[in-house]
């Protein structure tokens, strides 16, 4: 009877040994896909911070052409009614 006693522990502990190794093999393989999905994720926080920094550059170039073409809507109104008024006045000799 000892000896399938004997026999028994050694199973076991190789059971045990081979389990702690499949086990670790796992972690690391989880902590590598972690890593690569925090790396990923990263990435795209970079590219989106740089995506909305580029769109708030195009914001300030759009405000500032509105800005230049409202000012030359208002110009070119004034001169049309100064126009008006020089040819009224000219049609009134």
């Amino acid at each position: 009877m000892n000896i399938p006693m004997k026999s028994l522990a050694k199973f076991s502990a190789a059971a045990l040994i081979g389990s702690l190794t499949i086990g670790c093999a796992s972690t690391a393989s989880l902590e590598k896909m972690v890593n690569d999905a925090k790396q990923a994720a990263d990435h795209a926080t970079e590219v989106a911070n740089q995506a909305n920094k580029t769109a708030n550059e195009a914001k300030s170039t759009a405000d500032q052409a509105l800005s230049a073409a409202q000012s030359a809507q208002s110009c070119c109104q004034q001169n049309s009614e100064k126009i008006d008024r020089m040819f009224k006045k000219s049609m009134q000799k």
